[in-house]
């Protein structure tokens, strides 16, 4: 019988029920996992929900997760800390989240860098990519694999076809510098914000708008609170699923078939990342939300504000780094 835990307080932006399970045994070890955004209909939500389910199915008696989702243990501004002082022994935070550890995540917040999963995938199989993994290895933070969302869109409380379309508004901006500097092109203000402290932002209008996935802005309800949704396609969402050093040495034994488990349901559940996406689109459609689709002028409109921001952070991340991400083999 399976036991893992998913744990959570009744959130109003949650777009589907969370079913609290089985707590663990006693004398299980219990491994906490704490995340930001729902559990069904997420592509992260989902793959952690698998792999807390084959976790507690292979550690049986020994180990189990407890899942914790929509913030209620740790948002990602606090899960870092929380992971390197042992209160959480899973986090899986947007790479945006990381700077203050690594500047090298910020590739993949670079706008128009990627514009596919396809293109990320090949990214994070590269000696590069690879590298920039086990970036944080000195903090006590091990990177354990890719988490894959999607492509990253914009909305506000007016029209945008047009970059200028942006200027004056206040969006909401991860805590990622590529990010804020991106937003500021635009002749815009970025706020720094929880993920969930979006939805009230945008609907008493401390904020003018954001930008995120069609899974994240489906289940956190934004197109509710928003004139509609702008398909920019400007940057790739790319969660980090992190432990500590502590923990994985902790496993003994144990540690190999943990990564297995990880790097099993990560590759499963990043190739329907694409498919939730799509399916979120279609859903803020049907439920009465706008979406906007650019023309080929337009869109190059928008890359050509945005990919000076580049240059901007060429030396933190590494000209060879960018190079090879943007596709660039030789």
């Amino acid at each position: 019988m399976t036991k893992f835990k998913i744990i959570s307080s009744v959130v109003a932006l949650s777009a589907m029920p969370v079913i609290a399970q089985a707590a663990c045994g006693s004398g299980e070890r219990v491994v906490k996992f704490s995340h930001v955004t729902a559990v069904s209909g997420h592509p992260k939500g989902e793959l952690v929900a698998a792999l807390a389910e084959r976790f507690d199915e292979r550690f049986e008696g020994s180990m189990c997760m407890e899942v914790f989702p929509n913030s209620t243990l740790f948002n990602d501004d606090k899960v870092l800390e929380a992971l390197v002082l042992g209160d959480v022994q899973l986090a899986a935070p947007d790479v945006g989240k990381f700077d203050a550890y690594t500047k090298q995540l910020q590739v993949f917040n670079l706008p128009f860098l990627f514009d596919s999963t396809e293109a990320v995938q090949a990214f994070t199989e590269t000696a590069q990519g690879e590298e920039i993994l086990m970036s944080m290895e000195d903090s006590g933070i091990i990177g354990l694999g890719w988490v894959f969302n999607g492509m990253r869109q914009f909305s506000a409380n007016r029209p945008l076809l047009e970059p200028q379309d942006a200027a004056g508004l206040k969006f909401r901006a991860t805590t990622s510098d590529v990010t804020e500097a991106m937003i500021s092109a635009l002749d815009a203000t970025p706020q720094a914000l929880a993920f969930a402290e979006v939805y009230g932002a945008l609907q008493t209008g401390v904020v003018d708008g954001q930008e995120n996935t069609w899974s994240n802005i489906y289940t956190g309800k934004f197109y509710e609170v928003q004139d509609g949704v702008t398909e920019t396609n400007h940057q790739f969402l790319t969660y980090l699923m992190v432990t500590s050093q502590e923990f994985l040495d902790s496993l003994g034994e144990d540690r190999e078939l943990f990564t297995e488990l990880v790097d099993e349901v990560s590759a499963e559940y990043n190739a329907k990342a694409n498919e939730a996406n799509a399916a979120a689109r279609q859903a803020i459609i049907d439920n009465g939300g706008t979406v906007r689709e650019l023309s080929n002028e337009q869109r190059a409109a928008w890359v050509d504000v945005m990919k000076p921001v580049w240059e901007q952070f060429e030396d933190e991340i590494g000209a060879e780094v960018i190079a090879v991400a943007g596709g660039d083999t030789n």
